[in-house]
């Protein structure tokens, strides 16, 4: 029988994890042309911000139940169209809805948000169950092109609205939609692996050390994203009006330069990394370290500098918490990367927003009123740096749940041994 080469698969995996970057980039960018041209309200606004986030996360729910009632090769082959057709909405909703634009916008933001639960659920698990010489390498190359994705959306839109302007966005929007449809062919034309493995026969024992382990990573991974989504949701505001840097100048040093250091970080790994344990550890405790000198500092360079290297320090939380899953258990399926991409999404969701409701609590508080009045500091900059502060929390709770997996399946494995 002749082995089957999957190197088109493993590219078009690439090519659908890097265009759905745009999903989650595009939007915000076109925020404040939203509420100028239309009239839509911040608060609406941010409801497609949470539409996107609870489609995703239900997504994930839905396959960790019926994994096994999907057809997995056809739903992948069929998930870049998906994300084309909701962009494509979501861009010709001033036509398709001219009076009621933001029912257009939130129908798109649905559908292809579809899509990108199902890119988190099922690419990893595509990479992982492909042959390779390097799984670890396969499994960084895929989450560091989301990142150089990001950093892609930005260039191409702001060089887009200097040329032509806020009030052609339209087809700014349908260029992204056009890319993946080439994702779309490149999976048509590629075989596609088996990621449904015979069932395990370790009996009960076993069976309950698998769940206990698949739920550290999975709390791994929540803590992960909770550090990583923070930072990337908060850098551009929090450079802006805590450490009054001018926009402009806080989204291309900031937002761009933590993209570019997640990317290097996964690129890095994908080259030179062997064991992801210590990686994890590190990224955890360099996360927490961020945290705290950018809620802590009176310097806004050292502050800004500390932002920016959050975006190092938590490259690999997200992918290596996938990469350790795979590495305790081999062809896991895909029942348990939607448990991870559960954990990842809960995370990015949950942290960004307590930010929110940490920052808008103390900046009403007296203590911020205080400090307000003698000038230090204003009431908004003083809820920024504490929430900055609360927000450490998240990657300190994650670097004690990597000792405790290392541990844990250190324990497991002298047990097997002395089996």
């Amino acid at each position: 029988m002749l082995k089957k080469d999957f190197r088109l698969t493993r590219f078009a995996c690439y090519s659908a994890y890097f265009t759905m970057s745009s999903v989650f980039s595009l939007p915000p960018l076109l925020f404040v042309t939203f509420h100028d041209m239309y009239g839509v309200s911040y608060t609406l606004l941010g409801t497609l911000v949470l539409a996107n986030f609870f489609t995703q996360l239900a997504v994930d729910l839905i396959f960790t139940a019926f994994s096994k009632h999907f057809n997995i090769p056809l739903v992948v082959k069929v998930m870049p169209l998906i994300t084309s057709l909701g962009l494509f909405i979501f861009a010709l909703s001033p036509v398709l809805f001219p009076n009621a634009v933001f029912a257009g916008l939130l129908l798109g933001t649905v559908i292809f948000s579809v899509a990108s639960g199902l890119s988190e659920v099922l690419l990893s698990p595509v990479i992982a169950a492909m042959p390779s010489d390097n799984p670890q390498r396969d499994m960084s190359t895929l989450h560091s092109l989301y990142a150089f994705g990001i950093f892609t959306v930005v260039i191409i839109s702001t060089v887009f609205f200097i040329l032509f302007g806020n009030r052609n966005w339209m087809f700014l929007a349908m260029f992204f939609a056009a890319l993946p449809i080439i994702s779309a062919a490149l999976f048509m034309a590629s075989p596609m692996p088996d990621m449904f493995p015979a069932d395990s026969q370790d009996g009960v024992g076993g069976a309950k050390r698998r769940a206990i382990g698949i739920a550290l990573c999975v709390a791994c991974i929540f803590f992960g994203s909770c550090a990583e989504n923070t930072m990337s949701s908060w850098i551009s505001g929090y450079v802006e009006n805590a450490l009054n840097i001018s926009k402009a100048i806080g989204d291309i040093i900031g937002l761009a330069m933590f993209a570019i250091l997640l990317g290097f970080a996964r690129i890095s790994y994908a080259k030179y990394g062997k064991s992801i344990m210590p990686v994890l550890f590190i990224g955890m405790v360099g996360a927490v370290a961020c945290y705290l000198t950018a809620g802590l500092s009176n310097s806004s360079t050292v502050s800004l500098i500390a932002c920016v290297l959050t975006g190092l320090f938590t490259a690999m939380l997200w992918p290596g918490s996938l990469i350790m899953l795979e590495e305790k258990f081999p062809g896991c399926g895909v029942t348990a990367y939607a448990l991870m991409a559960s954990g990842g999404d809960l995370g990015a969701s949950f942290a960004p927003q307590l930010m929110g409701i940490v920052v808008d609590t103390v900046a009403s508080s007296e203590l911020a009123a205080e400090l307000a009045e003698s000038g230090a500091l204003t009431a908004e900059q003083v809820g920024m740096k504490v929430g900055m502060l609360v927000t450490a929390i998240f990657p300190a709770i994650g670097a004690v749940v990597v000792v405790i997996i290392h541990k844990y399946f250190k324990k497991n494995s002298e047990r097997e041994l002395g089996a």
